[in-house]
C-alpha cells in the first residue's frame, strides 16, 4: 500500500519549509496543503487540537505537531539520508543548538528588527541592546561551525535544517527592517555556511520567493527598526 503523507504549512513560514526541506532531502514524496493562517482549515484543527498550529505532517493518518517534533519523526521513519548523528552525544548537542535557535535566536532577531515602539531616545536605546543580543547569539552558533562545512558536517542535517531561519530568512528579515545583523566581517563562517546551505538542491527548491516574502512583511510588520 502507498504511502501518504500530508505536509499542512504555510508559504513564507520557516518551520513549515523546515518539513519540506527534510522530505525532499530523504526523497519522500508528499502532498502540500497550504494553511489561510487568518482562517485555519477545519483539518488543521483535527490534526493540531493542541496548537491550532502548521506545520503538521500527517503519515497515513498520524498526525505529528512542531517542526523540530516533525523532523525527528521524518529521520526515525524514512532512515535514508539520515539527518540526525549517529553518536549519541552529537545528536544532543544536534537537539541542543535546533532548540537555542528556537527558543533564544528568532525572538532576539525580531525584536533587533521589529522592537517594540518606543519614544526616540529610548527606541535607539533598545535597539542597540537588541542588536548586541542578537550578536552575541550569533557568536554562537559562528563558534559551533567550527570548521565544518555544515552543522551536520559534510552534509545537511536537522541542525543546518533548523537554522534556515539564520540561513534564509534572517538576510530577508535584514533587507525588509533595514536592520544589519549577520556581516561577513563578524561571522564569515555563519556567511559561508548561509551561501552552502541555499545552494543545496532540496534547500533551494523550498525557499519562498525573496521578494514576496519581504513584501509580506513590510506590510505585515512596517519597514522596522533602522527606519525609526
Amino acid at each position: 500500500m502507498a504511502e501518504e503523507v500530508l505536509v499542512f504549512g504555510a508559504w513564507g513560514s520557516p518551520f513549515s519549509r523546515r518539513v519540506e526541506m527534510a522530505l525532499k532531502l530523504k526523497g519522500i514524496e508528499y502532498k502540500y496543503i497550504e494553511e489561510d493562517l487568518t482562517n485555519k482549515s477545519p483539518s488543521l484543527l483535527k490534526y493540531n487540537p493542541v496548537h491550532k498550529k502548521i506545520p503538521v505532517l500527517v503519515h497515513n493518518g498520524m498526525p505529528v505537531a512542531e517542526s523540530l517534533v516533525i523532523l525527528e519523526y521524518i529521520d526515525e521513519t524514512w532512515k535514508d539520508h539520515p539527518i540526525l548523528p549517529k553518536d549519541p552525544y552529537e545528536r544532543a548537542n544536534a537537539r541542543f543548538w535546533a532548540k537555542f535557535i528556537d527558543e533564544k535566536c528568532l525572538s532576539a532577531i525580531f525584536k533587533a528588527c521589529w522592537g517594540e515602539e518606543y519614544e526616540h531616545e529610548k527606541a535607539e536605546i533598545e535597539h542597540e541592546k537588541a542588536v548586541k543580543e542578537v550578536s552575541e547569539l550569533l557568536q554562537l552558533l559562528e563558534n559551533e561551525l567550527k570548521e565544518k562545512r555544515y552543522f551536520g558536517g559534510e552534509t545537511v542535517g536537522l541542525l543546518d535544517i533548523a537554522a534556515n531561519t539564520i540561513g534564509y530568512w534572517l538576510g530577508v528579515f535584514e533587507e525588509a527592517s533595514g536592520v544589519e545583523l549577520l556581516t561577513r566581517e563578524k561571522f564569515p563562517k555563519l556567511c559561508n555556511w548561509a551561501n552552502e546551505f541555499v545552494c543545496v538542491t532540496a534547500i533551494k527548491e523550498n525557499l519562498p520567493p525573496r521578494d514576496k516574502l519581504i513584501a509580506y512583511l513590510r506590510n505585515r510588520f512596517g519597514a522596522g527598526n533602522a527606519s525609526k
